[in-house]
């Protein structure tokens, strides 16, 4: 029995930072200590405040240590491990004179169901799994329920699909189970493509048990006997630990033949994708997972009739499978208790751009977006205004500071122009440029593009083409209306989501913003001076000491004039790098 446990985050964001070295440290002092039988290590998934990481918990205390550093391991050891004091200056700022995590502004409006297990519990160890009532659920549905049952507690939940789509989840699965065939599979969608999210990326680092148990549950009610993780090859952490995973469940008997002496069998494989954000439509991902070329296939048939291998599948994404295991053993008025008449539950969202606390949280339905990025998110750096969030990734839309205080659910997005999407959530302020973030979008989703369609091919390089005279001030007003006309054509005629929605960016921004288009268009201007065509820079000879700081540094000879005396730039060989701004003391240059 441990009289402490050291909690270190093993996620990526502060595996990146060091904290494997950190565990490393840890352990190396506590035997230098004579502690190893005293406390215990653990290495757990993430926390989800990763803007402050690498962290390290300190139980029983709850002690919340932020940006630690390798050599900051033995002082906590000999002051706090073995002397019992709190080293003070390594404490998470919000937490000081609390007695727990859950005190933070940052978590106190969480409510964690799919993220219940990060950061808790050891990952890579089954019995800790199981200690949080891990593999519960399972049994349950085995032993004691029916797979009407089953659907019918899914359906009554709520649970709608985490992914994007938001179908609800009891509806597939019903459509699966009614379908006959001497095969079927249970797949989960872990190829997590959008910018800045990594939501399904941290539950299957901290938590992979979760999923393993929800697929085999989805297995039972729809009468599979294979399962396959679609999970992209650039998360090793996540692959690594499901791995361990899966072979820990089948040493258990949690997973392979006669599950809890039922004669239920189910297994898992892991399948790893390349990188194609398109491999995230469902069709596309089966089609991957034959072997083939990662392409959408037209609907129907639905992959509930015909998916892999052309036989009844089911595919979830990580999130929504994460939830599972706790609607069966709460039930599901519990979970239906939560969230909004018609988006029950929680939402995992990847808090990210311009905003104090970047990281992982899970919000309950309906809490309005101002609630998440100033009490949850911190507020944003330097006293700047939030401007728009971006949800959705580049299927989604912008929202503007018109609807800061919307609630967040499934509908209420869809009716501004944006969708929830997996849970990419990047926070804007005043020094944005609307313009450029569409474009940003848009050169993903052409990069991304399958090829297959027309549509899409074709209609995402157009719709890029158009953006980018924007921000050369090349454009003319009616190329607004080309946008408009091109944006409604993919969305009716493309195959697959990822065409139908890749004008969502840019008609979002158009419709709040569209007077910076208009600024970008009509006065050859970017109001947040950040199109590169259309800025100039210049000194203010009031301002200038004539330090020749800016002409020394100035790739392309740019900048002229005697030391002491007023420079000036000529706009001819101005490159606008800013390179002048940056090394200036003195404020003297000014980009309009």
């Amino acid at each position: 029995m441990y009289r402490s446990h050291v909690l270190v985050c093993g996620g990526t964001g502060c595996t990146s930072s060091g904290s494997a070295k950190i565990i490393e440290k840890v352990k190396e002092e506590i035997k230098k200590n004579d502690l190893a039988e005293e406390v215990c290590v653990v290495q757990t998934g993430c926390h989800g405040l990763c803007s402050v990481g690498p962290i390290m918990i300190v139980y029983p205390e709850g002690t919340f240590y932020s940006m630690v550093k390798e050599e900051d391991v033995p002082e906590i050891v000999s002051e706090h491990l073995l002397k019992g004091r709190i080293v003070e200056r390594l404490v998470y700022d919000q937490a000081k004179g609390m007695k727990s995590m859950a005190e933070t502004d940052f978590y106190k409006k969480q409510h964690r169901i799919a993220l219940r297990n990060c950061g808790v519990i050891n990952p890579e160890d089954i019995e800790e799994y199981i200690g949080r009532d891990g593999y519960q659920a399972l049994g349950k549905v085995l032993k004691e329920m029916t797979p009407d049952e089953v659907v019918k507690c899914i359906l009554d939940s709520g649970l709608r699909g985490r992914g994007g789509g938001g179908f609800p989840t009891g509806r597939k699965w019903q459509l699966a189970m009614g379908n006959a065939s001497d095969q079927k599979y249970v797949c989960c969608n872990a190829d997590e493509g959008d910018p800045g999210a990594f939501m399904d990326r941290s539950v299957l680092e901290g938590d992979p048990h979760a999923v393993l148990e929800a697929m085999a549950i989805a297995g039972y009610v729809i009468g599979a006997d294979q399962g396959y993780i679609y999970v992209r090859a650039e998360y090793p952490i996540a692959i690594e630990r499901l791995k361990i995973a899966i072979a820990q469940a089948r040493e258990y008997g949690l997973l392979g033949k006669n599950i809890f002496d039922t004669g239920f069998n189910f297994d898992i494989d892991i399948r790893l994708g390349a990188g194609a954000f398109v491999c995230g439509e469902e069709t596309a991902l089966m089609t991957s997972i034959e072997g083939n070329r990662g392409e959408p296939h037209p609907r129907p048939p639905f992959p509930a009739v015909k998916g892999l291998w052309e036989k009844p599948t089911i595919l979830n994404n990580v999130e929504t499978y994460a939830n599972v295991p706790q609607i069966i053993l709460n039930g599901a008025e519990w979970f239906a208790s939560m969230g909004t008449e018609k988006s029950k539950g929680t939402k995992v969202f990847a808090l990210g751009g311009k905003v104090n606390n970047v990281g992982l949280v899970e919000i309950p339905m309906g809490t309005t977006l101002r609630e998440i990025v100033e009490e949850i998110g911190g507020g944003i750096p330097n006293g700047k205004k939030f401007k728009a969030a971006q949800t959705g990734g580049p299927s989604g839309g912008c929202i503007s500071a018109e609807n800061y205080d919307i609630p967040i659910d499934y509908d209420n997005l869809v009716a501004i122009g944006s969708m929830m999407g997996s849970g990419g959530l990047i926070v804007m302020d005043e020094d944005t440029c609307m313009v450029d973030i569409a474009k940003f979008f848009l050169e993903f989703t052409v990069d991304e593009s399958c090829g297959k369609c027309t549509p899409c091919r074709v209609g995402t390089t157009r719709l890029l083409e158009l953006l980018n005279k924007i921000t050369e001030g090349k454009a003319t007003m009616e190329d607004l209306d080309k946008i408009e006309e091109l944006a409604s054509y993919m969305k009716q005629n493309a195959l697959c989501a990822l065409g139908q929605t890749a004008a969502n960016p840019v008609l979002s921004t158009l419709k709040n913003f569209r007077d910076e288009y208009i600024a970008h268009i009509v006065d050859k201007k970017c109001p947040a001076g950040v199109c590169k065509s259309l800025l100039t820079y210049s000194i203010d000879p009031e301002k200038c000491k004539g330090c020749r700081l800016c002409a020394k540094n100035c790739p392309a000879d740019a900048i002229t004039g005697e030391r002491k005396e007023p420079h000036t730039i000529d706009p001819n060989k101005c490159v606008k790098c800013g390179v002048c701004m940056t090394k200036c003391k003195f404020d003297a240059v000014v980009k309009k």
